[in-house]
């Protein structure tokens, strides 16, 4: 009697152990930059949710080429979560069209996929010169504000804004990338792509590494050719530790999940 309990719960343990798994859902596969001008770093957030029953864990990441380089969420994702997987194609002595691949290999229920980036990079010294019946069709991006102040931060805290923005173009409307000196800001715009007259939100990751009054240059870089790419400022007052947590803390280190 004992040996057919025993057996029996090996057996449900292996079927347990072999029906739950994670399962990775991406909101984008392949992301087409349009064109880039020489010279700039395109980037590109995939986000994917693990729609199974068990973590997910990447085991690697690997891009087709040197001028692409992947950084990943390495901590389990738990199933509802997110992770994300972030592209970055350098551009600089590289024109011309590209198209470049991101194999992730994980524990999901499919082992290894395949992500996709592409674009045209154009030189500096090739800037188009836009005609007026393209800049009157292009997608204009117009933001809500421009700045915002997240008072007293704790140095590598990772705390978020999100910013209201529309597409009052005649185009649909794709964000590239930012550009900051400090390299301590990331975002995620939702939708990725805003159709003429429509409205997203922009989020700010911003995690400070130095001390004092900071204030963060962040320019948004898209496909709106009707003016220079516009600037928000991140403003926050750095301190060593906080006796209180602020309410604008994030908990989670990923914020996607």
């Amino acid at each position: 009697m004992n040996k057919k309990l025993v057996f029996i719960s090996f057996c449900t343990l292996f079927a347990l152990r072999t029906w739950a798994q994670g399962e990775m859902r991406f909101e984008v596969e392949t992301y087409d930059f349009g064109t880039i001008v020489e010279g700039n770093i395109a980037e590109y957030d995939f986000v994917f949710s693990n729609v199974g029953n068990a973590p997910v864990i990447i085991s690697n990441v690997n891009a087709s080429c040197g001028c692409t380089t992947p950084y990943y969420t390495k901590d389990p994702i738990m199933p509802k979560s997110r992770g994300s997987i972030k592209a970055s194609y350098n551009s600089n002595g590289r024109p011309g069209v590209f198209h470049k691949t991101i194999t992730v290999t994980s524990n999901a229920s499919t082992p290894t996929k395949i992500l996709a980036i592409k674009g045209n990079v154009v030189k500096k010294e090739d800037k188009k010169v836009y005609s007026v019946e393209e800049i009157s069709a292009s997608a204009i991006l117009q933001l809500q504000k421009d700045n915002h102040g997240f008072g007293k931060v704790e140095r590598g805290q990772r705390v978020v804004t999100r910013f209201n923005l529309q597409n009052t173009g005649k185009s649909e409307l794709k964000m590239m990338n930012i550009e900051s000196s400090c390299s301590c800001v990331n975002y995620k715009m939702s939708p990725m792509v805003l159709k003429p007259g429509e409205e997203g939100v922009i989020e700010f990751y911003y995690q400070p590494r130095s001390l004092g009054e900071q204030a963060e240059r962040v320019k948004l870089l898209s496909n709106d050719i009707t003016k220079e790419a516009p600037v928000v400022i991140l403003k926050a007052s750095v301190v060593e530790s906080l006796n209180n947590q602020s309410p604008m803390r994030e908990r989670n280190d990923n914020p996607f999940k």
